[in-house]
């Protein structure tokens, strides 16, 4: 499976125009498009047109795509250079403009690497158990994933007690065999998880914008996800996660 079969994202005769149905499988527990499945399908849209992998890509949430309709995705090319392509999807329901995304797409060929920053110490996959789902969380995308939990705690073990605005996880898709941008961008909206963690209590939220940055693909049945929350204020959370393959 890859992240398209996986959304449901549907070519049209257009290539620069993609549909996405909202069906339970890519919606929330409130009955709406996941934030990271409206990524998702901008950037496999933009992917698929510009013939180049996304390097850095940004979804705005205007306004919520509620489960039974279809997002249908534009695709503009603002700028195609020698290497790089600037583009942006956005996704309208019945007219009305749902999300946007921005993105750069393409390779430069320069033999110069280096990673800054570390995984977390954790057990690896096989040895952390599975992350319960709560039975709300049934039927929908939450649902498709599987996750182990590597550090934090279950939502039944949320007692009101403060963390320490960290966890993570193990996840993996079934059927997903090879890595992309687009099934990473559906796990990067899980930071909002992280504020369970951090408050120490159960929360919902709505996403008001997710960005992700590609550094590298490479094959990885279960993909680690650091999450760390920065701060929480005046109803807003901001946080961020690093997403590491089984290899570190």
């Amino acid at each position: 499976m890859d992240a398209r079969s996986f959304l449901g994202l549907e070519p049209t005769a257009d290539p620069l125009l993609w549909r996405l149905p909202v069906t339970p499988g890519v919606s929330t527990p409130g009955r709406f498009l996941f934030g990271g499945c409206g990524l998702a399908a901008g950037v496999a849209a933009m992917e698929h047109a510009s013939g180049r992998p996304a390097v850095w890509a940004s979804a705005q949430y205007l306004s919520y795509a509620p489960t039974g309709s279809t997002v249908e995705f534009s695709v503009n090319l603002a700028v195609v250079g020698h290497q790089t392509t600037q583009a942006r999807a956005i996704g309208r329901v019945d007219g009305t403009e749902i999300l946007t995304v921005n993105a750069a797409l393409g390779r430069r060929p320069l033999d110069i690497t280096g990673t800054w920053v570390e995984p977390p110490e954790v057990p690896g996959h096989e040895d952390c158990v599975v992350r319960a789902t709560p039975p709300e969380f049934s039927g929908t995308v939450l649902e498709r994933v599987q996750l182990r939990l590597a550090l934090g705690r279950q939502f039944e073990d949320l007692d009101g007690t403060r963390g320490d605005g960290r966890c993570a996880f193990w996840a993996r898709l079934p059927g997903q065999l090879e890595p992309s941008s687009a099934w990473l961008s559906v796990l990067g909206d899980y930071v909002p998880s992280g504020v369970a963690q951090a408050l120490g209590r159960p929360s919902i939220g709505n996403s008001l914008d997710n960005t992700i940055r590609v550094v590298g693909l490479v094959p990885s049945e279960w993909i680690l996800c650091d999450i760390h929350i920065e701060a929480i204020a005046n109803g807003f959370g901001h946080g961020h996660a690093y997403l590491w393959a089984e290899d570190g």
